[in-house]
């Protein structure tokens, strides 16, 4: 899939808060049935988030390597080894890792129609300054990943073959792995990309760069959205 102009992070929400789909703008669902997922949400201790039907994006099934719980900002850790070329791939689609952009590397993936209208649906949720901050700290958290693998003396692979909503997807497969309850979680996520060690490397320097409350209100942002994204493409 060809990646779209760069599209900065002011501009997505300044343009887009309005032009939510009146799918995406609909209230998180009532809680989830067993077998379903939901995105972790508030302070990552809540169970209690909306639905999404158990074959929107495969099983979800717990993945098979170990877990530990109390994840800093909650949820499972995934202790294995990362799916690099999965990570490449994504950092790709963001234009790469000296310029990583959020909004390229969504526009990418599951294409300007409904990257557009899931900016517009959050700003709508979250108010502009949380999402402005979310997008800020989503592409420092890639930027920084990278910076400290290549310290690491750590070799990136080619990327994997996966583009467009077959990545999207991985990517949400990543984040419900471990979940005993298929919940989407972002340290999950994180940990398949670039492991538990150096995913807890970045968050020592989100913390340090931008504060622990803008480094929870990544992680709660980015859940709900790869939650929507994983109903989106559930839908065709």
């Amino acid at each position: 899939m060809q990646l779209t102009q760069l599209l900065s992070a002011t501009a997505i929400v300044a343009a887009l808060a309005t032009s939510a789909t009146a799918a995406l703008a609909q209230p998180t669902p009532a809680p989830a049935p067993a077998g379903s997922m939901a995105p972790a949400t508030g302070s990552m201790k809540s169970d209690s988030m909306g639905s999404m039907k158990s074959d929107s994006m495969g099983s979800m099934k717990s993945g098979s390597m170990g877990m530990m719980s109390g994840a800093r900002y909650g949820g499972p850790s995934y202790l294995g080894a990362p799916d690099l070329p999965v990570t490449v791939a994504v950092v790709t689609a963001g234009g790469g890792a000296a310029d990583f952009s959020t909004a390229k590397a969504l526009t990418a993936m599951v294409g300007p129609t409904l990257t557009n209208a899931e900016v517009g649906k959050l700003t709508q949720q979250y108010g502009k300054e949380k999402v402005d901050s979310f997008i800020t700290v989503f592409n420092y958290t890639v930027v920084d990943a990278v910076k400290i693998a290549t310290a690491d003396g750590i070799k990136l692979p080619a990327a994997s073959p996966l583009e467009g909503k077959a990545l999207a997807g991985e990517l949400v497969k990543f984040g419900s792995a471990e979940s005993t309850h298929d919940r989407f979680w972002t340290g999950d996520m994180l940990d398949h990309l670039v492991s538990h060690k150096i995913h807890d490397q970045v968050v020592d320097d989100i913390d340090k760069k931008y504060g622990a409350p803008a480094d929870e209100n990544y992680h709660v942002i980015s859940n709900q959205a790869f939650y929507d994204i994983a109903q989106a493409l559930s839908k065709g």
